[in-house]
């Protein structure tokens, strides 16, 4: 399998899984604003949607979006328990996080990237941001991660949009709870073997561009 990834981007989520599933991958590193991979291949014919994260597999076929590849990943490996097994309620408590995660906080962030975006909006998301991620910090609690003891794919998903709040200065008051769920997620070996692959530095000052 290829995982077509940037450097900070939300691809850093399957990455994570990828490692923590152990699987045997090649990671490919894509310039989404020059629109090429290393390899100087055409994004584009790759991934018509032009976005990363993206999962080939050996006969070409191409699966993307951070919850579809996360979700099928994570269900090739079940005994690594970062999704609970079909009819469970946990897996879909999990399932509720991504569905959240993507919908109401990851595409929030977009328009805080772009110059063209107006102040007055940029203003408003920030705003409602902040909330969320203060909710998401009272709801960790003592906690050691979202859904209690066990590290699941929301961990994995939530980990880089953390990184662009962090990046933007954005609910750094009453989150402690969250702050501290960073921390612990940046010392496992998994994500400590992603941000060296992807070049990143850990979490503080961290300001690289989500995509």
């Amino acid at each position: 399998m290829k995982l077509f990834y940037k450097p900070g981007a939300c691809s850093v989520a399957p990455h994570i899984v990828m490692r923590e599933c152990d699987f045997d991958f090649t990671l490919v590193r894509v310039d989404t604003a020059a629109g090429v991979t290393e390899r100087g291949e055409p994004w584009l014919e790759i991934n018509p949607r032009g976005q990363v994260p993206a999962l080939m597999f050996d006969d070409g076929t191409l699966l993307t979006e951070v919850a579809a590849i996360t979700q099928y990943l994570a269900d090739l490996k079940p005994d690594r328990q970062l999704l609970a097994e079909a009819g469970s309620l946990t897996r879909y408590q999990t399932l509720e996080w991504l569905s959240y995660l993507s919908s109401e906080i990851h595409k929030r962030f977009a328009p805080l990237f772009r110059k063209e975006a107006a102040d007055a909006y940029k203003s408003l998301l920030k705003l409602q941001l902040n909330q969320r991620f203060i909710d998401i910090s009272n709801q960790l609690g003592d906690k050691p991660w979202l859904q209690g003891s066990r590290f699941t794919l929301a961990d994995c998903y939530l980990y880089p949009i953390w990184r662009w709040a962090t990046a933007l200065k954005i609910a750094r008051e009453e989150t402690d709870a969250l702050q501290a769920w960073a921390a612990r997620v940046e010392a496992r070996p998994t994500v400590q073997a992603v941000l060296q692959a992807e070049g990143i530095e850990p979490l503080t000052g961290d300001e690289r561009r989500p995509q």
